[in-house]
């Protein structure tokens, strides 16, 4: 009995840990971790590295800011949009100047001739695009003409913006035969007038006849219709405030210029065409009498 008891006991003695022995076990299990985490982060992903990085600045709202300036600012110092400490390169073109005045610079004298574009390159896309939106929002706000709104076409081509007033199966734009155009042909060629006369391009009207057609009279075909259909609506414009100098030409083209070339006797083809011409105005978009 006494010997079972002491056997217990010296056990127990075998089985006790200093209790310095378990911190030291933990500490050299978190000096193991340290070292492997140094490695992992010694032998890394760049790509992954970027991503981890870009996410962590995200998530904390960090926003990179770059400075154009050529030296490095002291904290405090406003931040500058440009550079310096530059050597200045004289550039020949910048001694250079127009012979004469430009409407645009006409406060600041001659301009420097540094300018690859010309004026009308830049402008006359613009130009164009404000046209076509008057010339639709007129359309739009006459109520004469909304039977017809979709036989009123305008499209920007190489010649410049054609509007362009076409015929439909069954719905003419003029009688047949006629050169007169029904009231709300007039209508919509009226809208347009003053929009027109606001810009400073020359103009040009023309009319076209679809292929098929017969006419009674020998004389009277169609290179005839088609030019006396093209006056008319220039007669009209000018009614109603296109000056008459604007015009460049009025010309019948008969049936030579088919809009659907793939169908020439489709109605469609029968039409009048005005065009705003790309091409440089005769005086200064500026210019006033």
């Amino acid at each position: 009995m006494a010997a079972a008891v002491a056997g217990k006991k010296k056990n127990r003695r075998q089985a006790f840990v200093p209790e310095w022995l378990v911190t030291f076990a933990d500490l050299m299990s978190i000096l193991v971790v340290f070292f492997v985490l140094i490695i992992s982060f010694s032998i890394q992903d760049e790509r992954k590295l970027q991503v981890v990085a870009g996410s962590m600045r995200d998530a904390f709202g960090v926003v990179q800011t770059f400075s154009n300036s050529a030296v490095m600012e002291r904290d405090g110092n406003p931040e500058r949009q440009f550079q310096r400490m530059l050597t200045h390169e004289i550039n020949p073109a910048e001694s250079q100047f127009a012979t004469e005045d430009h409407d645009r610079f006409s406060n600041q004298g001659p301009r420097a001739n540094t300018f690859d574009d010309e004026r009308n390159d830049i402008e006359t896309p613009k130009l164009f695009s404000l046209a076509a939106a008057s010339v639709q929002q007129a359309w739009r706000e006459n109520p004469d003409i909304t039977t017809i709104a979709d036989q009123l076409i305008v499209e920007e081509t190489e010649e410049g913006l054609d509007i362009l007033i076409v015929d439909q199966e069954g719905r003419p734009m003029f009688p047949e035969g006629s050169k007169y155009p029904y009231e709300a042909t007039r209508a919509a060629i009226a809208a347009i007038a003053p929009v027109i006369q606001r810009l400073p391009n020359q103009i040009q009207v023309s009319g076209h006849t679809a292929a098929g057609n017969h006419y009674s009279d020998p004389r009277y075909g169609a290179w005839e219709l088609s030019f006396d259909r093209a006056n008319a609506a220039r007669q009209i414009l000018e009614e109603f405030g296109l000056s008459s100098g604007r015009i460049k030409a009025v010309v019948g083209r008969a049936e030579t210029e088919p809009y659907f070339a793939n169908d020439p006797y489709l109605s469609a083809n029968q039409r009048v065409k005005i065009t705003i011409l790309n091409e440089e105005p005769p005086v200064p978009i500026t210019w006033e009498p």
